[in-house]
């Protein structure tokens, strides 16, 4: 599964803010030097939707904020219900 997501670095915590339309907005704690806030991001995105590490890829976007994310490991429905837990 494909998602769109508008990341926030040097935040206090990381955390899922919301979405805009289909962009998911993510608060990073990593500052976006040396590809810290895009690793942090990937294993941050692991975690939330339960999938292992390996199976998150950064596509596009290594050094803007909006980022396009592919993640592999569970099943697009399983993926769209933890996407519809955002507000």
């Amino acid at each position: 599964m494909m998602i769109k997501v508008r990341v926030i670095p040097n935040a206090k915590k990381n955390e899922v803010v919301g979405r805009i339309g289909s962009i998911l907005r993510v608060k990073v704690a990593a500052p976006a030097v040396e590809g810290k806030a895009n690793e942090e991001l990937c294993d941050f995105l692991a975690d939330f939707f339960e999938v292992k590490n390996a199976m998150v890829f950064l596509r596009k976007g290594e050094r803007g904020r909006e980022k396009t994310i592919e993640i592999c490991g569970r099943t697009e429905e399983a993926l769209e219900e933890v996407l519809e837990t955002v507000p």
